[in-house]
């Protein structure tokens, strides 16, 4: 139940909404109650599933912006685009930096970038993440 629970925390930590996920991997792995490869196996994998919902809902946003009601402009679009563009794919290993990393990943998915390199990036830049928590916890 309790990796359930991580996996949920992280997947959510992911999108928008304001989750902990370092916070809830290192107090459990500070309790040495739980392997803690399983715990950075599933954190990581939550985290890195989140945002592949991001990167979805950047794609499906991207076929809307067409439409009269849909709230943000192709200009608007536009400037983070060339942002995105300027520095290329890469940022999408700083995806794990809290309030910029998940913006990041939708930001992919508009500017279609390959799902190959979009999961293999955002893998990099969460599971390091994780790996720094359990490495200063554990």
């Amino acid at each position: 139940m309790i990796y359930l629970s991580l996996f949920i925390i992280s997947f959510l930590a992911a999108t928008i909404l304001p989750f902990s996920s370092e916070l809830t991997l290192a107090g459990l792995i500070a309790t040495s109650n739980y392997d803690n490869l399983i715990l950075l196996i599933v954190a990581s994998f939550g985290n890195v599933l989140g945002s592949v919902v991001n990167w979805a809902l950047g794609i499906y946003s991207r076929n809307l912006s067409i439409k009269k009601w849909f709230p943000f402009k192709e200009k608007q679009i536009e400037r983070p685009s060339k942002w995105f563009r300027k520095f290329g794919k890469w940022l999408l290993i700083f995806s794990w930096v809290p309030i910029l990393g998940d913006p990041l990943t939708l930001v992919a998915g508009l500017l279609r970038v390959r799902f190959l390199d979009f999961i293999i990036l955002v893998s990099i830049g969460k599971v390091s993440r994780y790996l720094v928590v359990f490495y200063l916890i554990g």
